[in-house]
């Protein structure tokens, strides 16, 4: 009888071989003609500039509609095995949820206030 793990090790060999070939073969048969416009900075054509009008930051609102974005794209991760499950998670699964989604207000409250959802 054999370790039912050895199929998953030698897969895992196997994808670990293949991805290491392949930057590998690309590092040695890929061509190497470098130009300036090929070491530059990709702007989508635009040449960059030395300095961002604003100091190179970016605002904040960027980060606030980020994190609304990966809030909520987990929260609705979360709620589909609840709600397949809804039957026989009970009483437990409820207050499950409802934990979960007292948490995830939290930053959503956060964001609200911040004035992640007023747009100029």
């Amino acid at each position: 009888m054999t370790n039912p793990y050895v199929p998953l090790l030698v897969l895992m060999g196997i994808a670990l071989v293949l991805a290491l070939g392949g930057v590998g073969a690309s590092a040695i048969i890929g061509p190497k003609r470098y130009n300036r416009a090929k070491l530059d900075a990709y702007e989508c054509g635009i040449e960059p500039t030395p300095l961002a009008p604003g100091g190179g930051r970016f605002p904040v609102k960027y980060y606030l509609v980020a994190m609304t974005f990966i809030i909520f794209d987990i929260e609705v991760v979360f709620l589909y095995p609840w709600a397949v499950d809804f039957a026989t998670l009970a009483t437990f699964g409820l207050v499950a949820m409802l934990a979960f989604l007292a948490l995830i207000t939290v930053p959503f409250v956060y964001e609200w206030r911040r004035g992640g959802f007023e747009w100029e």
